[in-house]
């Protein structure tokens, strides 16, 4: 059976509830569509972590090499990196406990998309988490008393 992304209501509940997006190949070049998609992430009040073993910082963020270096708890992993990349990312957000994997516009993995959700995950394929979010009009964070501004 092939993957079917989540319906929009459970998209909404899911960008609703989470804080923390990883960025699996997250770039430093404002022409890299990564970019533009952590900084609009940004701009709408989630904490975004870069993960990409060649970059040291990314709009203001630490890079991590990879995943499982990433030192905090991660809601959702957002995939911008070849499909056959994929299936062991999904394996590190499982290994995580993130709440979802997200695969980018253009990447398309049925084993990624099957580990994620043996592992309890909500997986969307094949769609931009920025334009997403844009779409179904996700209000931005606020933030909170004792977060500094």
């Amino acid at each position: 059976m092939s993957h079917a992304n989540p319906s929009d209501q459970e998209l909404k509940a899911l960008l609703a509830s989470s804080t923390t997006i990883a960025i699996i190949g997250a770039s430093s070049n404002p022409e890299k569509p990564s970019h533009g998609v952590m900084q609009k992430l940004q701009r709408a009040g989630y904490r975004v972590i870069p993960v990409n073993p060649r970059e040291g910082e990314v709009l203001g963020e630490r890079s991590y090499p990879s995943l499982i270096d990433v030192p905090e708890r991660i809601d959702i992993v957002d995939v911008f990196r070849r499909a056959e990349d994929a299936p062991a990312i999904a394996d590190e957000a499982v290994t995580l406990g993130a709440k979802a994997l997200w695969l980018q516009t253009g990447i398309v993995s049925e084993e990624a998309a099957a580990r994620a959700h043996a592992g309890g995950l909500m997986v969307m394929m094949d769609v931009c988490i920025g334009a997403t979010h844009a779409r179904l009009r996700i209000p931005p964070k606020m933030k909170s008393a004792t977060e500094p501004a």
